[in-house]
């Protein structure tokens, strides 16, 4: 397993620059070719979510919300909770400024992406919607697209394998409840008592399609971010006076090659990037297979709505995490990383009831990862082999979450930057070429909605 997680780690530093020059380059090109537009249409697309502008008649199979809240399951999760613990236990405090700048890119991403996954989704036989970027490559880019759509949801398939967080909810379960206490059978029994669990509670949802999937994220996510923002809320006010001095070190850590801890400046910025990329999922292709699912048809509004993910996964979310993390202070020992860090920095904070509540939210948060994920790769396996074929791959999905449960973190993180990395560089390249569609459709959206281009 050791060599195995140091060949993987060799290819994704070998990658990673790529991914750098793809996800944040082709996003400012993106974002500065729709000369920021999207950006300034925020209430628009409250009002979108809302279903001010909904219409029955209209193809698709879920709603705007229900689309934006299955997406935020998939993002708000362990990657908020764990992820930014990881990329501060590796980078130090800049790196959240980086994680910021990433997010901010990423809305534009998401808008390009969601608006043609909309745009050039298909409908089969049986009235169901097709789509993400195999789907808009193959229809948009001729023989090259069809071979990118192909390596696309081949390196998908890996990539939305629970790992991450079946790994880091088995962590969180063994921290917290320390089993073997009183009934010593050892870790790694605990952990496969654990992921059998996962599987079962698992089973139940994914089984039961897109729209059980959509309705039970629906009802849980919202709720869930409520809570874990009233907790983070209480937390910041009793500790008021030590927001400003962590929002000053973040910026001046930012910029401090001498403290970044992997690689200088260029290691702290693909770190950020990373985590980012981990957490809000811009740039990977993931979300479009949702929201292109949304009942609508125009285009250009689930592009608006998509943007509010990353806004509200990294910008509100993720930076509250880190905020509780770094005023606690417990970075600082260095023997900490992951969901056990997060947890430290909760129980220091909320006077050692933080590990109990912080394991409530992580469960749901988890396990609604766990849902939309499953649905990700059904739908890649299913544009590579077929229905009949893609039915198959849920069973895969479920095992190896019992593989995630005992696996190291670094070998886990390891293989899903790879898969990510793969999957950001393919889908960035076809949004890159496809652009003047989503340009096009944009004009012509905003000057039949508003009068003016």
């Amino acid at each position: 397993m050791i060599y195995l997680t140091d060949l993987i780690s060799k290819w994704t530093n070998s990658l990673e620059w790529m991914m750098l020059v793809m996800v944040i380059g082709g996003g400012l090109f993106l974002i500065s070719y729709a000369k920021f537009k999207p950006y300034f249409y925020f209430k628009h697309a409250l009002q979108i979510v809302a279903g001010k502008f909904d219409k029955t008649e209209d193809v698709g199979q879920v709603s705007h919300f229900q689309a934006l809240s299955a997406v935020i399951a998939a993002t708000v999760g362990l990657g908020n909770i764990s992820g930014v613990a990881v990329a501060i236990y590796s980078g130090g405090p800049g790196v959240v400024f980086w994680m910021w700048v990433t997010a901010f890119i990423g809305m534009g991403i998401k808008f390009y992406s969601c608006t043609l996954a909309v745009l050039l989704r298909e409908v089969d036989a049986n009235g169901i919607v097709r789509a993400g970027p195999m789907y808009y490559m193959s229809k948009g880019l001729g023989k090259i697209g069809k071979t990118l759509a192909v390596f696309f949801a081949s390196v998908t398939l890996l990539g939305v394998l629970p790992v991450f967080t079946a790994n880091q909810l088995t962590q969180s379960l063994m921290e917290v409840l320390q089993p073997n206490t009183f009934w010593a059978i050892g870790d790694f029994n605990w952990k496969l008592l654990f992921g059998s669990l996962l599987i079962v509670i698992t089973a139940t949802i994914i089984f039961g399609g897109l729209k059980k999937i959509v309705r039970v994220t629906s009802a849980l996510v919202p709720f869930m971010v409520v809570i874990y923002l009233l907790v983070a809320l209480f937390i910041l006010v009793t500790n008021g006076t030590k927001i400003l001095p962590t929002f000053q070190l973040i910026f001046t850590e930012a910029f401090n090659w001498e403290t970044s801890v992997i690689g200088g400046l260029s290691g702290l910025i693909i770190i950020g990037m990373r985590r980012a990329v981990f957490s809000n999922e811009s740039g990977l292709g993931t979300a479009p297979i949702y929201h292109g699912q949304s009942k609508t048809n125009e285009p250009v509004q689930e592009g608006l709505v998509a943007m509010l993910g990353p806004f509200i996964d990294t910008i509100i979310v993720c930076t509250i995490t880190a905020l509780l993390i770094l005023i606690s202070g417990v970075y600082l020992e260095g023997d900490k990383n992951g969901i056990v860090l997060t947890m430290a920095a909760f129980d220091l904070l909320l006077f050692g009831f933080g590990k109990p509540l912080l394991l409530i939210l992580v469960l749901v948060f988890a396990l609604s990862t766990l849902f939309t994920y499953s649905f990700y790769g059904t739908q890649c396996l299913t544009f590579l082999g077929g229905i009949k074929i893609g039915k198959y791959y849920n069973p895969i999905y479920l095992l190896s979450i019992i593989f995630a449960a005992i696996a190291s973190l670094e070998f886990v993180i390891g293989l899903i930057d790879l898969a990510f990395a793969l999957m950001s560089i393919s889908n960035m390249i076809a949004l890159v070429l496809l652009a003047p569609k989503v340009k096009e459709a944009t004009y012509h959206y905003f000057k039949n909605q508003y009068g003016k281009s």
